[in-house]
């Protein structure tokens, strides 16, 4: 991981309601997330950018809230918000 990381990968299933240890305090998972699937370090915000191992990842297409799944429901590639913007 990386200090600018706003989002996490599980390396286990995690339950809803699950609590995991990050960065010395207590992060509540707020749905199921599967193996190797994505969810929210932080509250982030529609048009943000989601960022894994210091690398941009995509973009919000909504709030995303500390805990919450993060997949194809909420985010898009950030190659995409550029040529959108263009």
């Amino acid at each position: 991981m990386d200090k600018a990381d706003n989002c996490a990968t599980a390396i286990d299933d995690i339950d809803k309601g699950e609590e995991i240890d990050y960065s010395s305090e207590k992060l509540k998972i707020k749905q199921p997330i599967a193996l190797g699937h994505k969810f929210a370090l932080i509250d982030i915000k529609v048009g943000n950018y989601i960022k894994k191992y210091g690398q941009i990842i995509g973009v919000a297409t909504e709030n995303i809230n500390k805990g919450e799944w993060i997949h194809t429901h909420n985010i898009i590639s950030h190659y995409l918000k550029e040529v959108l913007n263009q």
